[in-house]
Formats: C-alpha cells, sequence, structure tokens
C-alpha cells in the first residue's frame, strides 16, 4: 500500500512532458527550506486535528487495533485548518492506495498524459511500491508507453537503485549543497548517497536532472562555484542541471527569515557555471 499525501493529474514541471504525479507521505530529510513540510512525518493519528476542521471532515475511527484519522474527501474544504493546528507538521488528509487503485487513476488520466512521476516526501522510502508500480506499468500494453520517473533527494542506497533500474525511466535529483556541513545543516543529513545515487544514475543513462536550490547566504553553490561546475561538467551533457530560487511560500521556523532568492541571484549563479562549462542549464520561469 502507497501512503499518498496527493495525485496530481497533469503537471509539466515534474519531467518530461505531461506527467501524472502521485507524492508519497514521509521524508528522511529535515530541512529547514521545505515547502511542503507536512508531507515530512507520517500521521500518528492523535486527533489533535479534528476539532481544528471546521468542516467536520475529519473523525477518529477507533474500531480497529489502534484508533486511525479517517477523512472525508467530500466535506474537506482544503482549508488546511488540520496541518496548522499539528505540533508534528504533519497531514492527516493521506490516503492509502494499492497498486491496482494507481494504476485505475492513470487509465483515467491516460489520454492526456505522456508519463508518471512519483514524488513526495521521499519516494524511495515505499520503494516496494514504487517498484511493483513502475513494473506494473511497463509490463501492460496499454500502458508500457509511459516513462517512469522518480523524485528524490539521493538518499536510496545503491543496493535500493540496483532494484529499482530495470523499470525506471529516469530520475530528478535535488543536490541541496556541495559541503558535507551546509548539507547537514539544510537537511539534517549528509550528502554522500546523493553524489553516489548522481553518479550510478549517470552510468546507467537514467539521470534526467540535477537540481540546485539557491538560497542565497545559505546554500555553498556561489562559494563552491569552481569544484561544483568540475563535477558537473563531467556529467552527460543530456542531464539537465536545473536552478531552483529560494522562497518563503509553505516555509515555517528559521528558514522564513532566509533571503528569498531573486531573478538576479539566479543570474549571477547561471553566469558564473556557464563561464566554467556548465551546460544545458535550466532557469526558473517563474520566480515568487
Amino acid at each position: 500500500m502507497a501512503n499518498v499525501s496527493q495525485i496530481l493529474p497533469f503537471s509539466c514541471v515534474d519531467g518530461p512532458g505531461s506527467r501524472l504525479v502521485i507524492f508519497l507521505q514521509g521524508c528522511n530529510y529535515n530541512c529547514k527550506n521545505c515547502h511542503n513540510p507536512h508531507t515530512i512525518t507520517p500521521c500518528d493519528h492523535c486527533g489533535d486535528c479534528i476539532s481544528a476542521c471546521p468542516q467536520a471532515a475529519l473523525a477518529l475511527d477507533s474500531w480497529g487495533v489502534k484508533p486511525r484519522i479517517v477523512w472525508d474527501s467530500e466535506r474537506c474544504s482544503h482549508c488546511d485548518q488540520c496541518l496548522s493546528a499539528c505540533t508534528k507538521q504533519s497531514n492527516p488528509k493521506t490516503q492509502q492506495y494499492n497498486v491496482e487503485q494507481l494504476l485505475t487513476q492513470i487509465r483515467i488520466n491516460l489520454p492526456f498524459i505522456n508519463g508518471i512521476t512519483v514524488s513526495g516526501g521521499e519516494a524511495s522510502l515505499q520503494l516496494p511500491l514504487v517498484i511493483a508500480l513502475f513494473k506494473a506499468i511497463k509490463a501492460c500494453p496499454q500502458l508500457s508507453h509511459l516513462s517512469c520517473m522518480l523524485d528524490t533527494n539521493g538518499s536510496l542506497s545503491l543496493t535500493g537503485w540496483h532494484k529499482l533500474l530495470p523499470y525506471l525511466d529516469g530520475a530528478m535529483v535535488d543536490l541541496k549543497a556541495w559541503q558535507q556541513e551546509t548539507h547537514n545543516y539544510i537537511t539534517g543529513r549528509d550528502n554522500h548517497r546523493v553524489f553516489q545515487s548522481i553518479t550510478l544514475l549517470a552510468q546507467h543513462e537514467k539521470l534526467y536532472e540535477v537540481r540546485l536550490l539557491h538560497i542565497p547566504g545559505i546554500s555553498d553553490f556561489d562559494r563552491e562555484v569552481d569544484t561544483l561546475s568540475h563535477y558537473l561538467g563531467k556529467l552527460p551533457k543530456t542531464v539537465r542541471i536545473k536552478l531552483n530560487a529560494f522562497h518563503h511560500h509553505g516555509v515555517t521556523g528559521e528558514a522564513a527569515h532566509w533571503p528569498s532568492c531573486h531573478e538576479t541571484d539566479i543570474q549571477q549563479l547561471a553566469a558564473k557555471l556557464s563561464q566554467r562549462g556548465v551546460k544545458n542549464l535550466v532557469l526558473p520561469s517563474v520566480y515568487l
């Protein structure tokens, strides 16, 4: 079963072409700058959010072995008062899907998409489900033309990647900082596996995109531009290097006081990378 935060029927920014995107709940990073912090921690069904819902769309089901929050999507107005009420910044509005139910959602939207992206949270935390879904898509004559992409922070082990590679068409990997110390400060985790993941995916021609989130004065890409450029320059020329601009939408805690990244900041970083031979740069089309 997949613990799903949201299914987006159509997206043109989560991989190549038009895509259905499945956002899975739960992440092993605790990024200070996360724009969707409610996707990090799975709901523990404590019930604190129930009284915060003005539509009475949340209830506590105590019939099972453990009490569980039940979400009535028909009543819900998506005011997100429940998210504000949760002291753990979790989301009680998740739903459980098995592979066949996900395939049903894909078939409904089949005329409008040319691929599937599984995102998060961190999608690789539910790796058996991702593998089973991608395998089922590839085995179905009606769906096998769809490309299967993973949006990831790159923390999956090499063993995990080798299990997924036969069914994976490409991955978008976040490189959140260059230096170990900076990466740990932003995410709470080191970045050894991120570099391992990027290397492995590039070797197997499954690396679609490396994404750099520029946070002026916080992330270290501008300070480490020489070594960063040398590293990116060794990747296959087909790999997109996407620069993203930090903004405050959805951000909580100390990161809400970090400086926003403006178009001039991105252009300066892009110019430095380009001057050092980095190709296939992709810049934001919108700045918040």
